[in-house]
């Protein structure tokens, strides 16, 4: 029987690049090639499985179509298609040719429409299967005993064929012709069909049923009441057009014949070209086997990255050698293969993601790709167990971080070195995913067990109600699956890491990441497992304190902000806030207004409003008041670890794809410094007892990582001088004496140092300096002028990244940048300003990691009492013992002052303070 598949090749494009908008896939020339390879995805797929005697591809033209005449706000909502999609498809369309497929296109007409007048020809013919590959659900008016629908899953699903037996279920009607009378009255939001304003699908589906079609409902609307029937009467003649623009177009005047369509043979040469210019590996291994090897062009690792891996495998293709050491015979062959073993992956099944909470059920292990071993935990097996993890051996796993700290609360300190391969697919790649079931299936074409297929029926919707999430979402509380599932499932999760860590070894190497992994973020996890366990003080009661003053200041303003309004309004109503500021007060002629035509009231407009009337200002104080209780004072006590009366948050290393540290659970690096009432939120974190708090903070350190990369030689010698730079700045910049600086010139400077490692503009100064954007300009520009090398260093590191594609740190690190080549000047010019910062931001970061982690050595291996607790962006905070001060706190800041020598010469500057509380000590 003839198998005729009709491809909506727009519509597939587009899903394939929005699917991967957030981590697109890009080879290494950073073209972005998510769209190319989810369509050739599902091309292959269908050729692969669904054998095709008959085959097409149809896209849409830029040419205005007969629905566009008709009705001119057709799809005009739709923002202009991205550029890299733009790009996409023409290589898609070669693509097609390559393969012999015929693309299908004619102006005038959409890819619908091409489809539909295919597949009713189709039906013509003896014999034909029409399926159309498509996810758009429209297409189901198609559909007939011989033509279905064919709509790719989402993430990795399975696809579902849609025949006249599911019309129903998905659309509440059972005639594929009704559906056109649905969409007349509910519209089309995704191509901008009206429909009539009010009716939604449940409303139009029950009016259909009803009344049987479109013009039954607009005859009887007489039988309708209330605003129901208003609306029907005022909108039928819109109604009608929404049926006619959702009407697929089934006569197109195509030329192609039956055997245009046939499926041929591939030009095999024009696939491999194709396939080796995008780097798509491993989908060449899938066309031509598995001895198929590809030209390098750029790095092995990143072209294997940049593509992906077809989801063709599982346990059961596998069948990989798992056991279960549950005999005391199995367990000691386990353990003295570990004590022998130069590496080995491990990896704890608990019961809990608290990390104070999770018992620890289990531990597998791995040393060899597609073996694992799953040992049931037992008090007695402890001696035998920190024997194993005191050695010396490579310890790897995935999330190690999460494991080390529960097996430090069970007294299992582990020692490393260690091998985290989310941290190293994260060193690699920084905005990508991470998780290991991602990983797995993009990069080894494996899809890992899925924890839902284990739980027992009767357990699950309770055990799927917790919040609790580990490794991609997929690690719960495991206590109830049968211990034989369990042990095949977590010896998986390491054999699958064993395989990650083989091949991260020798990709770090080719991205010359080597040395950025092992010297900085491997040595660092276990840094932040010690920092985390440890915790910190914190005075509920000052808390609770600060909370009170908060709260009668927010009622003060509250009342104040009324009394200006003339009258009282919900503060917490951004619609009832613009009436008062717009409508009431007219504070500005033309406010601006959100898409859906509300005032905006964001911070930014209220920013821009200040000094125009006092209700801006104490608004703008009220919402920051309001956020500082219910962020921290309000929500801090709720991160009280009962078992330690500590606050133990938890520390991201690679979050930022600069390599700045972040913290959760609380975020402890967000808390306001700026203002008093935010530094008030400092006071409640306290030593403990018998201790001091000690804060150690780098001085201006992103200003001297920027005159040191730049080797400006005016701003070098300020630092090594030790003159107040802002001071120095604003004499250079103001033409004045140092001594005749005055507050506001000084205040100026300040922001325009930090301001410019940001990117700040002439209109972003005015704005924080309250001074009109012609002055603010003129600052800037005797600014560059007085530092030359700064406006040098900017233009160079553009230029370079712009060449090579990414930017570096001192350390090494890389960042890539494929939006610098972007057309688009607005998002070319936030990533001209991204690559600006990072090599500076990033050479911060991992010079206070670099001193993290001596500091850590330096306590354990002289015994210290004192303990390193939190890390603030460029501050370190710790539990000073006041008999070690003398000599540790010397030695903390050479660390510190030491960690990274800055070229040029520029001297790196500690301050440090301490105290009974977090505000004090800083």
């Amino acid at each position: 029987m003839p198998r005729l598949y009709l491809l909506d090749g727009m519509a597939l494009v587009y899903r394939a690049h929005f699917a991967l908008i957030r981590n697109p896939i890009r080879n290494s020339k950073g073209i972005n090639t998510s769209a190319l390879y989810g369509f050739t995805n599902t091309l292959l797929t269908i050729l692969e499985n669904e054998k095709p005697t008959h085959i097409g591809v149809a896209f849409d033209t830029s040419a205005p179509t007969p629905r566009h005449e008709k009705f001119p706000a057709y799809k005009a909502q739709r923002e202009e298609m991205p550029e890299e999609l733009a790009a996409a498809i023409p290589n898609v369309k070669r693509l097609c040719r390559a393969f012999h497929i015929p693309v299908l296109e004619i102006d005038g007409y959409e890819a619908d429409d091409i489809i539909g007048t295919i597949a009713r020809r189709a039906e013509q013919e003896e014999g034909y299967e029409t399926y159309m590959v498509t996810p758009d659900k429209d297409f189901a008016q198609l559909v007939s005993p011989t033509t279905f629908m064919w709509r790719p899953g989402k993430q990795g699903a399975e696809h579902e064929v849609i025949g006249p037996g599911r019309l129903h279920e998905i659309w509440g009607v059972d005639q594929p012709e009704k559906i056109i009378d649905l969409l007349g009255l509910m519209g089309d939001s995704v191509d901008n069909i009206p429909g009539i304003p009010g009716i939604g699908p449940k409303t139009a589906q029950k009016l259909i049923v009803q009344f049987g079609s479109l013009e039954g409902v607009l005859e009887n609307s007489d039988q309708l009441k209330g605003k129901q029937k208003e609306k029907v009467e005022a909108n039928a003649e819109m109604a009608r057009l929404s049926k006619d623009l959702a009407t697929i177009i089934t006569d197109v005047p195509l030329e192609s014949a039956w055997e245009d369509l046939e499926l041929n043979e591939p030009d095999a040469d024009a696939v491999r070209e194709l396939f080796n210019e995008f780097e798509f590996r491993t989908l060449a291994k899938r066309v031509f086997g598995k001895d198929e090897e590809l030209s390098k062009t750029g790095s092995d690792a990143a072209g294997d990255e940049g593509e992906g891996a077809e989801l063709i495998r599982s346990l059961a293709d596998v069948k990989p050698t798992y056991t279960l050491a549950d005999t005391p015979e199995k367990q000691q062959r386990l353990l003295g293969e570990l004590k022998s073993l130069k590496r080995f992956c491990f990896d704890i099944e608990t019961t809990s993601l608290d990390r104070f909470e999770a018992r620890l059920l289990g531990i597998a292990f791995s040393w060899k790709a597609h073996e694992g071993w799953y040992l049931p935990y037992d008090e007695s097996l402890r001696p035998a167990l920190l024997e194993v993890f005191s050695g010396r051996a490579h310890k790897i796993g995935h999330n190690l971080k999460y494991d080390l700290c529960v097996l430090l609360r069970h007294d299992f300190p582990v020692e490393g070195p260690f091998f985290d391969t989310m941290l190293a697919h994260a060193v690699m790649h920084p905005g990508m995913k991470h998780g290991m079931d991602h990983l797995s299936e993009t990069l080894l074409g494996y899809r890992p067990i899925k924890l839902a297929d284990l739980v027992p029926e009767e357990v699950e919707e309770d055990l799927f109600s917790q919040a609790a999430k580990k490794k991609d979402g997929k690690h719960l509380d495991v206590s109830s699956i049968p211990l034989e599932a369990l042990a095949e499932y977590a010896a998986e999760d390491a054999d699958v890491t064993w395989q990650l860590y083989e091949r991260f070894v020798r990709d770090l190497d080719a991205a010359d990441q080597t040395g950025v992994f092992e010297s900085i973020e491997a040595p660092l996890m276990p840094v932040l497992v010690r920092m985390e366990m440890e915790g910190i003080r914190m005075d509920t009661g000052a808390l609770a304190a600060i909370g009170g003053k908060l709260q009668q200041r927010i009622e003060e303003l509250a009342s104040g902000i009324a009394t200006h309004a003339g009258r009282p309004f919900n503060l917490n109503s951004p619609k009832q806030l613009g009436e008062i500021l717009f409508d009431e007060l007219k504070l500005t002629e033309k406010p601006k207004k959100t898409r859906t035509g509300q005032y905006k009231t964001d911070e930014q407009t209220l920013v821009s409003l200040s000094g125009l009337h006092p209700i801006i200002d104490e608004i703008l104080e009220y919402r920051e008041a309001t956020k500082l209780k219910s962020t921290y004072v309000d929500a801090l006590p709720n991160h009280l670890q009962p078992s330690t009366k500590r606050v133990h948050t938890h520390f991201h290393q690679l979050v930022a794809a600069t390599g700045r540290l972040a913290s959760t659970d609380p975020n402890l690096q967000n808390i306001p410094v700026r203002s008093a009432s935010g530094r008030e939120i400092r006071r409640a974190f306290v030593p403990r007892e018998g201790c001091v708090l000690l804060s150690c903070d780098y001085s201006q350190i992103e200003l001297r990582v920027m005159a040191a990369l730049a080797r400006d030689e005016s701003m070098i010698e300020a630092f090594r001088k030790q003159k107040d730079i802002h001071t120095a700045t604003a004499a250079r910049v103001w033409g004045v004496a140092e001594s005749g600086v005055s507050a506001d010139q000084r205040r100026g400077a300040k922001m325009v140092n930090f301001g410019i490692i940001y990117g700040i503009s002439a209109f972003g100064l005015a704005q924080r300096l309250g001074i009109p954007r012609g002055e603010a300009a003129e600052i800037i520009e005797n600014y560059f002028k007085q530092y030359p090398a700064i406006r040098e260093f900017m233009d160079r590191t553009i230029e370079e990244a712009r060449d090579k594609g990414y930017v570096s740190t001192l350390a090494g690190r890389r960042r890539e940048f494929p939006d610098l080549k972007s057309s688009n000047q607005t998002i070319r010019g936030n990533a001209e300003r991204a690559a600006i910062n990072t090599p500076i931001q990033g050479t911060a970061a991992d010079m206070i990691k670099l001193a993290m982690i001596r500091i850590d050595d330096l306590i354990r291996t002289k015994k210290y009492r004192s303990r390193m607790l939190l890390q603030v962006h460029d501050e370190l905070i710790f539990d000073l013992a006041p008999d070690e001060e003398a000599t540790l706190l010397p030695e903390i800041t050479g660390l510190m002052e030491t960690a990274m020598p800055l070229p040029g010469g520029v001297p790196l500057l500690v301050e440090h303070g301490t105290g009974p509380d977090w505000l004090a000590a800083h």
